[in-house]
Order: structure tokens, then sequence, then C-alpha cells
């Protein structure tokens, strides 16, 4: 989407909702450049687009206003897209991208979250997460996708303030990769993400037939319930080849803290290690190089997510490929099903991991 389209479209769903109204008048274009941050031709552009439709009229020393019969031309029905932590989690700059891509196709606009422009948005501050809910409420939107914070303090009840602020607005939301409930509770509202168990399996399962007997799993502290699934698909491939669950499976730290990286091997006996996510795992494999331990040949690292910076690190990472398209295209139909039918009962739809093998797992090596 070009920037005057941007415009255009984001002016385009505001006429819809009747945001301009009483007056129906539109800022001046020199409001316009400086609220979108573009030039202003530009502006002019997306304005000439609205007028050819139909939908406003320039008036000579007036302004511009929104025509008293726009609605004829077709009321725009609007989604709202709420990703707090879109720039901390690569997996959304995908999802968000082919959400916007059905929106349009199928003859919605879509807010993406409080910038009128993709992906300018990258505040993902609590505080900006309740401005943008109540920016939904107030144009009216038909429904909203929501992936919950995940790393804030107070994350519980944030996202349970969000939710219950859409749910008394009558808004259906549909949820993104994770739950706001801890695994293997589920809360209310549908659910669209990788089946995380199976994922945390499938990789403890390599690494066991690989010959690994003494895994760790890595984690952020206050990381999603997503992560809590994975540690369950851990644990059950472990048992399930008859490998020990140690009590320090899991270690939460920072992964570019040298002194925590160097306790995962006390005596060297850590031969593979879990990561949560694919983020994590590049800081890992980064502190693991100052420290001179050799990936794969002293100790194995997986990851999950297969993001684009998987195959650029110096060791190519084993990972699980996240279906962003798939997950985009599930949760787009959900939304749609439940505007239609509110009362349908709650859906998790949980897509197929892929194991995708590289170096770090030293598989190649055997």
């Amino acid at each position: 989407m070009s920037k005057h389209e941007a415009v255009s479209h984001e002016l385009r769903i505001e006429i819809s909702s009747g945001s301009f109204a009483p007056s129906n008048k539109l800022p001046s274009e020199a409001e316009l450049v400086k609220r979108f941050g573009v030039s202003r031709p530009t502006v002019a552009r997306a304005l000439r687009d609205l007028q050819a439709e139909g939908l406003i009229e320039r008036r000579a020393g007036a302004g511009t206003f929104v025509r008293r019969d726009a609605a004829s031309h077709g009321q725009t029905r609007v989604l709202g897209l709420l990703v707090p932590e879109r720039s901390t989690t690569e997996i959304f700059e995908s999802i968000c991208g082919e959400l916007g891509a059905l929106a349009r196709v199928h003859g919605y606009g879509l807010l993406w979250g409080g910038s009128p422009l993709p992906y300018a948005d990258h505040d993902a501050t609590p505080g900006h997460a309740r401005e943008v809910c109540q920016q939904f409420i107030d144009k009216a939107v038909s429904g909203v996708f929501f992936a919950p914070l995940e790393y804030s303090a107070d994350r519980d009840q944030i996202n349970r303030d969000l939710l219950e602020q859409l749910r008394q607005a009558g808004i259906p939301v549909v949820l993104l990769d994770r739950d706001i409930t801890s695994f293997p509770k589920r809360s209310e509202f549908d659910l669209i993400s990788l089946d995380n168990f199976h994922a945390g399996f499938l990789l403890a399962e390599h690494l066991i037939r690989l010959g690994c007997r003494q895994l760790r799993f890595v984690a952020r502290p206050g990381s999603a319930p997503t992560v809590d699934a994975r540690i369950g698909g851990v644990r059950e491939a472990m048992m399930r080849y008859q490998v020990e669950v140690g009590p320090n499976l899991v270690a939460q730290g920072d992964p570019k803290d040298a002194a925590f990286v160097r306790g995962l091997q006390p005596a060297r006996e850590c031969d593979g290690i879990i990561c949560a996510n694919d983020f994590t795992a590049a800081e890992l494999l980064k502190t693991l190089g100052t420290l001179k331990v050799d990936v794969p040949a002293k100790v194995r690292v997986v990851g999950c997510d297969d993001v684009r910076y998987a195959t650029v690190l110096a060791v190519a990472l084993t990972t699980i490929h996240q279906p962003c398209r798939e997950i985009a295209q599930v949760a787009f139909r959900a939304l749609q099903e439940r505007i239609r039918d509110p009362a349908i009962p709650a859906r998790t739809m949980s897509l197929t991991p892929r194991l995708v093998v590289r170096e770090s797992c030293g598989a190649y090596r055997i």
C-alpha cells in the first residue's frame, strides 16, 4: 500500500464511522500533512481519490467536507488490529501484513493500532494499548484481532481490562498467537496459533534422537503462555523417550548475560538447549560465542519461529516454522464468523508446526 493509499484508506474509514460529524469538515491539508507525516502532494493525491469516489467535496475558500450522500457509496466495514508488541516479535510483521491484505480483498478497512500507516505503530506501552482500544470502541469497529501483551509486569490485568472494554462495547475479538490465561487453561475467546505443545515436542524429540540426554529450556521471565505450552511438549517428549526430566530443565534469564549462560552448562552437563523463540536463541548463540562454547560441537541449540535472521546467524538455527500466512487466514475467517454469529462457542485453532533443520543442532555432523 502506497503512502497516499494509506492516507485515503484511513480517511475512508473515518468517514464511514462518522468521525467528522456534525460539521462533516475534514482537517486542512496542512493538518493532514502533520498528522500522517507525509508530503503535501501525498495528501492532495489521497483527497483527490476520495473526491473521485464521491465521498468528499472541495469547497473553494471553505475547505473539504464529507458529502451528505457518502454513505450511499458504500460503508466500509472496519476491523481493528491491536498488537502492542508487534516490533518485538517478528512473526507479527508477517501476520499483520497478511491480515491487511485479506481486509482489502474482502472490503474491510483495517486500523493498525494507533497509526494510520501500516507498520508505523511500534509503541508497546500498556498505556498506548489502552488508548488504541478506546479508539476502536469510539470508531465502532466490527471486530478486533488482539495479541495479548507478553513481557509487561502487569500484563495479566492489562490484557483482561482491554478485553473487558471490548466485550462491554459488543466488539468481537479473536486472539492471535497467545491466550490471556496460563497454559493449559483457556479463556472464552477464539484463539488462533501454532500448536505450541507439538512444537516443543518436535524440538525435544529431534535433539533426543541426535543423542542429547541433558536438555535445558531457556526463556525470558514473563514469557507468554505459548512458552509454557512448548515446555509442556518438551517434557512429554523426554518422558516418552525415557529421558530424565531434571528439576533444572527450565532456565529463565537474560540470554545476553554471560553469567546466566555459563550457568546453563555446569560441568559441561548440558548437551542440548531449546530456546523459547528465535530471538532468545540468537542472543544465546552470540553469548555462547563470546564464551568460546562451540555450537553444535559442545552444545546443540534450537529455537522456534523461523524468523528471517534464523538463516544468517553465525550458526544457522534449527527451529520450528511459524505458518504466519495460514495463521492470518484462519484468524480472518474466525473473526468473520464471530461477527456473523457472536453466540458460537469459543474455539481454539492450532496449526501444525514444521521442524526446519539447520546447522545449530549438529544434525549434519553425524
